[in-house]
């Protein structure tokens, strides 16, 4: 699990679409994240096409560390990739306060 170049959006994506994936197929989590999303299974196909679902999708696995661990050893990912591919998509720039 080494640090690559920058992310790109596509990459952002990727990330975001083997997360759902990872849900997909993950018993516990899966009924979680529907509730969540409000999406019916049918639905999710349409919607992971959608760079802002992506993101919505990064969002939910963020909200635990152990969910981010999980998957990113699943993955091989190292464990800040799913952070960066949230902030290039759609609703993940970094606010400024100032």
């Amino acid at each position: 699990m080494s640090r690559s170049a920058p992310m790109s959006a596509a990459r952002a994506e990727e990330i975001a679409t083997a997360c759902l994936i990872w849900l997909a197929g993950n018993e516990e989590l899966l009924p979680v994240f529907m509730g969540a999303s409000g999406l019916a299974p049918e639905d999710l196909r349409q919607a992971a096409q959608d760079p802002h679902f992506l993101g919505s999708v990064l969002d939910f696995l963020l909200m635990d560390d152990a969910w981010v661990m999980a998957f990113c050893q699943a993955q091989g990912l190292a464990y800040d990739l799913p952070g960066q591919a949230r902030q290039l998509l759609p609703g993940g720039e970094q606010v400024h306060w100032t």
